[in-house]
């Protein structure tokens, strides 16, 4: 079957299609998939780009999604021919985080998904949910959930809540869609105007662009007539965190989710305790919470936006993509022999 690896030592120009033995039949408790699509996430780009974050050989990519083509004894809940999507920490079922690292991740500290085919343990995957193609799929694993958790499970999210979301990426625009469809208000910034225009049309009641005006927290604060936001999903981290305190209500809650503009920074201690929000990080979720995505997305109907696919050779010229920062909403990558 064909595969990505990452030769030593990294970088998109190391990605290499080889090819490599088929997963073996299913053992107790496993199932065989035969992948069909992934996504691409920062986290994906940041583990396939930087030299040296890999050992030579991992395969990369974290989401995947496909069907299920055999099934070990004792497996349950899923059958041969459904439809499966993966899991971003396999080993986290469910209950509190536990995980603080990347260690069981596929495509980090474990072979991932730029494959044709995967052996793994069931509770490795959920099922898809009914109506959406393989792409749509896999948009879920990472970037769909990480917007779920961050308003849902953790936000508390509720109709006549007020939404900032940072930018037009994959965990951004899930946001978007997840607070309208729930009755929320959404502010959306980016950089330019043609992605304005589109949020706009997926139901975004306020822009902003950043860029013309780097004090967007204020503006936020004002748009609310002094009451500030509920709920912050804040992809940015320390350069664009102060603005967000800013945006943010008082007792409002701030999910830290990404760090585009780096890994440290000062931070404004005197605001944001004035503003006794909850400035919480979070690193996607646990199985039972995609399965509760997975019914919410089929309770409310949401499709995801995906701005491209690529076949999976061409795994690096979609990276290319998404670090040119030029795409709204998901890429995806075809497994598809």
């Amino acid at each position: 079957m064909k595969a990505i690896r990452l030769r030593s030592p990294g970088g998109l120009d190391n990605l290499q299609l080889v090819d490599m033995e088929s997963p073996k039949d299913p053992g107790p408790g496993e199932i065989r998939v035969r992948l069909h699509a992934s996504s691409l996430n920062y986290h994906d780009y940041g583990v396939a780009s930087r030299p040296g974050w890999q050992a030579d050989g991992r395969i990369p990519m974290s989401d995947g999604a496909g069907v299920v083509e055999a099934v070990g004894t004792g497996v349950t809940d899923v059958a041969t021919g459904d439809s499966v999507v993966s899991c971003f920490f396999p080993t986290w079922a469910d209950g509190p985080a536990t995980i603080a690292d990347f260690a069981t991740v596929p495509g980090d500290g474990v072979d991932g998904f730029a494959r044709e085919a995967v052996t793994l343990p069931a509770t490795a995957f959920t099922r898809a949910p009914k109506g959406f193609s393989h792409a749509e799929a896999a948009t879920l694993t990472t970037a769909g959930l990480t917007a779920w958790r961050a308003l849902v499970v953790d936000g508390g999210l509720k109709a006549g809540d007020t939404v900032l979301v940072l930018g037009t990426g994959g965990v951004s625009i899930f946001a978007l869609q997840i607070a309208k469809a729930m009755g929320a208000t959404v502010v959306v910034t980016s950089s330019s105007d043609e992605k304005l225009e589109r949020v706009r049309g997926l139901g975004a009641d306020h822009t902003i662009n950043y860029r013309q005006d780097p004090e967007w927290g204020r503006r936020v604060w004002d748009w609310t007539g002094g009451r500030g936001v509920d709920h912050v999903i804040e992809v940015g981290g320390p350069g664009t965190l102060p603005q967000s305190i800013a945006a943010v209500r008082v007792g409002g809650h701030i999910a830290l989710i990404g760090v585009l503009t780096g890994y440290a920074g000062p931070v404004p201690t005197g605001p944001f305790m004035l503003k006794q929000a909850r400035l919480q990080g979070l690193i996607v979720g646990s199985r039972r919470e995609q399965q509760d995505f997975v019914r919410g997305i089929e309770a409310i109907g949401l499709k995801p936006v995906i701005d491209r696919s690529f076949p999976l050779g061409d795994l690096a010229e979609a990276f290319r993509l998404q670090g040119s920062g030029a795409h709204f909403g998901k890429i995806c990558l075809d497994i598809r022999a």
